[in-house]
């Protein structure tokens, strides 16, 4: 991951205290030592952070953007796990640092993203000796596993058509996405994706454009999941 240019020590650390609460209990030395060793990246979307079998080399902290984890096929589908916002660390870095592993899926900046890469031999050390740091990955872990349980609920258990018009309706009134990116969310293929998505317009239910969705029904949307439930 390319690094940026050294940038302004103090606004550094008003973002981070601003992004992270939790490390305005850290005190006044180690705080210092955070910021003199993490490594400060500033990356475009579309960038790979990290990739499958890849060993982790710090844990991030995100200041602005976003990134998608997700795990990708050999076939090119992929299914997103979750993605790390303003304030948020990726649980997948934490894991493969506690373990001594690699990682097991793909992060890619889904936005221009800003982060702090927390050293591993720092990391450890924040996890064994600042008890507030600990509870916030341990929060996190917990948020997120929850997320994954729901996500394989749903691949399991649900229709595809249910999953989309539920996409719909959270994301709507208006998407700007490609369909196959909408497929990638929900673990599937493009050409089924489309398929539901012209199926809903001939009801009314949405009108669709290139890269862009409208949602001019969400009551017929909404009435699916009911009768799917």
């Amino acid at each position: 991951m390319p690094a940026t240019a050294a940038l302004d020590k103090d606004a550094t650390r008003s973002k981070l205290l601003e992004r992270f609460p939790v490390f305005r209990q850290l005190d006044a030395t180690r705080l210092a030592r955070l910021l003199a060793e993490a490594q400060l990246l500033q990356v475009p979307a579309g960038t790979v952070l990290f990739d499958a079998s890849q060993p982790c080399r710090g844990f991030p902290l995100v200041l602005e953007g976003a990134v998608r984890v997700a795990k990708f096929a050999p076939n090119g589908r992929e299914i997103l796990l979750y993605r790390v916002d303003p304030g948020q660390g990726c649980i997948l870095s934490g894991g493969c640092l506690l373990g001594h592993s690699d990682y097991t899926a793909r992060g890619v900046a889904e936005q221009d993203v800003t982060l702090l890469a927390v050293p591993p031999a720092l990391f450890h050390e924040l996890m064994l000796e600042f008890e507030p740091f600990r509870r916030f990955v341990f929060g996190m872990y917990g948020e997120r596993l929850a997320e994954v349980m729901e996500l394989v609920e749903e691949v399991a258990f649900r229709r595809l058509d249910e999953r989309l018009a539920q996409l719909l309706i959270h994301r709507g009134p208006l998407l700007e996405a490609t369909h196959q990116k909408l497929a990638d969310e929900l673990g599937s293929v493009r050409e089924i994706v489309s398929r539901l998505l012209r199926s809903f317009e001939d009801r009314g239910w949405v009108k669709l454009e290139r890269e862009r969705i409208s949602v001019l029904d969400p009551k017929a949307l909404a009435g699916l999941l009911a009768k799917t439930s």
